[in-house]
């Protein structure tokens, strides 16, 4: 099977399925030809499968269709569902090309960051993940605060597309860090934002296996996690990357030398910038084994090394994104829940919106709060899980 996750908001109501509808371990939930007829009856296959799949293997057409479109659309920002609903409307109505145009689609991108790093070994992987840096990148440097927002948001909540998440997250605040606070020349922000893409692409699909599973690895699996770092890098000379930076960092990131960045050699610096950064990621996003952590106990737990010393590569981190970083939750002086919209002033004063009033409902109307104020200074930092409220990611993202 070639399954690909699809938007359930790409499927059209009373519209026979172009192809059938699967769960993300292949199982059938709608054969080919089936008619969703209602939101309802869209909302409970979506409640079954959890995440809605496609085998573009079961329809030749739609195949064809969907891969001489994709790199199109991605360099347009189109999303995955645009694409299934562009295949729909062509069954129906003849050819047709999705003409919208918009911010970042994210969910596309993670979709996307998820496949590629699957399949490492494929042709055109270093062509594709180049490109994906490069949009990272133009991002982050235009729409810094948003871009963080997204990643954070999605970090904490996925698990079937961990991977791919943590890999975008990783690289992008360890290209934040780089540039704007350790002010590295931008060859060796490339080079570090390359190297914590793949750090892991030797075991991409044990680390989705491990976020869904409750029980403790096998010998096995740990295994190949204690050799992930030197295997990935193997992996990476082996498909012709030729930077010796880049491949040490990957090598070393897992267990990178401690100390004065300045004492260390470029890529025992890039090793320990992204093991900072990984730590973060990886304690911000839950797994069925364990709840994730409320972003700024997360970013604690990357400020100090082994021997309980600031770390001069986790400080860089915590300049770059703040105490609070965007996309995490906070609780006010006013008993309000707010989520983080964009840093502040200082690493203490984001700009947050209010979602919980003091009684804990939801807010009708989001109302932004100046936290810089007494009444309405952050008190503590929120885990996802105790905040029951189902944001719009593209809302909260207009709003930054």
């Amino acid at each position: 099977m070639n399954l690909i996750p699809l938007r359930p908001e790409s499927i059209k109501l009373g519209r026979p399925l172009p192809f059938a509808l699967r769960t993300l371990d292949g199982t059938l939930l709608a054969r080919r030809g089936f008619v969703v007829s209602s939101p309802n009856q869209l909302e409970i296959l979506v409640s079954r499968a959890g995440t809605l799949c496609i085998d573009i293997d079961e329809s030749p057409e739609q195949a064809r269709a969907f891969m001489s479109q994709l790199d199109t659309l991605v360099r347009e920002q189109k999303t995955i569902g645009e694409i299934a609903s562009t295949q729909m409307a062509a069954r129906a109505n003849g050819p047709a090309v999705p003409t919208r145009e918009g911010p970042p689609d994210w969910h596309e991108m993670q979709l996307r960051s998820s496949q590629l790093l699957r399949k490492p070994t494929a042709p055109d992987f270093l062509a594709k993940i180049a490109r994906l840096h490069r949009e990272l990148t133009a991002h982050a440097r235009s729409q810094p605060d948003a871009t963080l927002f997204a990643l954070i948001h999605l970090a904490s909540r996925e698990m079937p597309m961990y991977s791919g998440t943590h890999a975008m997250l990783v690289s992008v605040i360890c290209g934040m860090a780089a540039r704007e606070v350790l002010q590295w020349d931008e060859a060796m922000v490339e080079t570090v934002c390359m190297a914590a893409l793949t750090m892991n692409i030797s075991m991409t699909e044990l680390q989705d296996e491990l976020a869904q599973q409750a029980a403790r690895p096998s010998e096995a699996q740990m295994a190949t996690i204690t050799m992930h770092a030197a295997a990935s890098a193997d992996l990476l000379r082996l498909i012709d990357v030729k930077d010796e930076v880049w491949l040490e960092a990957v090598r070393l990131h897992h267990e990178p030398p401690s100390g004065r960045l300045a004492d260390m050699s470029a890529g025992e610096r890039a090793a320990r910038l992204i093991e900072r950064a990984d730590i973060f990621a990886a304690r911000l996003s839950p797994r069925v084994s364990r709840w994730a952590m409320p972003a700024a106990i997360a970013m604690r737990a990357s400020y100090f090394d082994d021997e309980h010393r600031v770390d001069e590569a986790g400080a860089a981190l915590i300049t770059g994104m703040g105490v609070y970083p965007p996309g995490s939750f906070v609780r006010l002086a006013s008993n309000e829940v707010g989520i983080v919209l964009r840093r502040g002033k200082t690493g203490t004063t984001p700009r947050v919106a209010a979602v919980l009033n003091r009684q804990g409902m939801p807010i009708g109307e989001i109302v932004v709060r100046d936290t810089s104020l007494v009444g309405y200074k952050i008190t503590a930092s929120m885990p996802h899980r105790e905040v029951k409220l189902q944001l719009s990611l593209e809302k909260m993202l207009a709003m930054i």
